[in-house]
């Protein structure tokens, strides 16, 4: 997947702005892509210049104007096409797997350190995706939302990502029980 698709899907709803674009960003799309906020920038102006969105100039009064996007029609179609397309399968990249995999060697203090820092970041973010998941389905249960919602897409991948956050911080909890009942048990020897 290329930024450009995270960019086109995350416009689907309504108009952003590059700012308002980020801060969608940060909470839904987050889940499945990550982008700073320059890239995105430069990612509204490749898609304006290909004609997949289509942006507009905004004058404000008491603020410098913006420019708010949308996904025009060939944008649509490239999104289709996209979704047409064979999926990539997942993989894990991450710094963190490296060290744990090192912990008998390396010692384990600074890992269990770090995985329990990563289990803090985790649960903070399945605190927000709660919430957000909680706003988007508003006053229907789960069930009646899943069955009848609007516009769901932006609700399941936001299932992922909290499925995603849960098996993180468990993982990363039980990862340095074990490493830290080993630094136990070998200092008993």
């Amino acid at each position: 997947m290329a930024l450009r698709h995270a960019v086109l899907a995350a416009l689907l709803d309504c108009e952003y702005s590059g700012y308002q674009l980020a801060k969608a960003f940060d909470v839904g799309v987050a889940n499945f892509w990550h982008a700073l906020p320059q890239q995105l920038y430069a990612e509204l102006a490749k898609l304006e210049k290909e004609g997949l969105v289509t942006g507009r100039q905004v004058v404000q009064e008491t603020r410098p104007n913006k420019r708010l996007f949308r996904v025009t029609d060939a944008g649509i179609a490239e999104l289709e096409a996209f979704a047409a397309a064979a999926s990539k399968p997942s993989f894990i990249r991450d710094d963190l797997l490296v060290k744990v995999q090192a912990a008998d060697r390396i010692g384990t203090a600074p890992v269990i350190e770090q995985l329990e820092e990563r289990a803090s970041a985790a649960e903070a973010k399945i605190e927000l995706l709660g919430k957000l998941l909680l706003r988007m389905r508003g006053d229907a249960d789960e069930e009646e939302f899943l069955r009848e919602g609007v516009r769901i897409g932006p609700y399941l991948t936001c299932l992922r990502g909290l499925a995603f956050e849960q098996g993180h911080r468990d993982w990363c909890l039980r990862i340095a029980a074990v490493l830290r009942a080993r630094q136990v048990t070998h200092a008993e020897r």
